[in-house]
């Protein structure tokens, strides 16, 4: 496939473009990244340095490659966080050139806003703005539990909560919601879920909770979700190709004991998933 990935970038580390831009490589797409930051490090840091890219810059880029012809060949376009309206403008201005191209492209949005005990992380007013205007744009989203409670308005303890929750957001148009750091009390301790839904279905898988929460890691989630559900379409068979491709990079910054994922190191897992964990069906 051919991907217009509009996200943040870092020199050191990975998240945003720096997280998704090398896995998607990886499974032999190509990849035209669009940054809206370029920072020394993620902010996770709590210090770092580079630009915030004015909005009219990154549409100055996106223009740029629809100037040579090809931004309606993309297959798809991916976003993740958008700290300005403005530039969430810019990206559904981009999805919608493509759209217009190429019907059968993809909008898959990593709706990032917060996280549990963290809370909103965001600019007031971007949660609403992603949950009114963006989201609906979509054809796949990417939400932690978190998130999905946010945009569907209501907890969720169980799994049937969580379904309802996503039926919820759905209803509003994506057709695909794939829900990361899944906590729910039908788990056995030291758990979790990730769980698709579709028109199809919806499968959950469990893997073991690691004790580590490396910045990136949904980053590379959506990007993976994006790319095998786009390639197989089977949300199924995405969902245990990505779950077992995350949990082996996670694996692999565990055993570095590093904050920063460990994407090279554990490249062989991202271009051929292994078959660790499979799928079941929740309806």
């Amino acid at each position: 496939m051919k991907i217009l990935s509009i996200q943040s970038s870092v020199a050191y580390g990975h998240v945003g473009n720096s997280a998704a831009v090398f896995p998607l490589q990886r499974l032999r797409h190509e990849v035209w990244p669009v940054l809206t930051v370029h920072f020394s490090n993620h902010t996770g840091y709590g210090a770092w340095r580079g630009p915030l890219l004015a909005p009219t810059d990154v549409a100055d880029v996106i223009a740029g490659i629809a100037d040579r012809g090809v931004l309606g060949t993309a297959d798809a376009v991916l976003s993740g966080y958008q700290g300005d309206p403005a530039v969430g403008a810019v990206i559904l201005d981009a999805v919608a050139q493509v759209k217009a191209a190429n019907p059968d492209a993809l909008y898959c949005c990593d709706p990032v806003m917060g996280d549990v005990g963290r809370g909103m992380f965001v600019r007031p007013g971007i949660p609403e703005y992603l949950r009114d205007t963006v989201v609906p744009r979509a054809d796949i989203v990417t939400p932690n539990q978190f998130e999905l409670e946010f945009l569907a308005g209501r907890t969720t303890d169980t799994l049937d909560d969580l379904l309802a929750a996503v039926d919820t957001v759905r209803a509003t148009g994506p057709r695909h919601v794939l829900v990361t750091s899944v906590l729910h009390g039908d788990l056995p301790a030291g758990h979790l879920d990730v769980v698709a839904v579709s028109d199809t279905g919806a499968w959950a898988v469990t893997t073991p909770l690691l004790p580590i929460s490396p910045n990136g890691g949904g980053d590379v989630t959506a990007a993976l979700y994006l790319a095998h559900l786009a390639t197989t379409g089977s949300p199924e068979t995405a969902l245990e190709r990505t779950t077992n491709s995350i949990f082996a990079v996670l694996e692999a910054t565990l055993a570095a004991g590093t904050r920063e994922l460990q994407l090279v190191a554990a490249q062989d897992a991202i271009a051929d998933p292994p078959t660790r964990f499979t799928a079941r069906r929740l309806r």
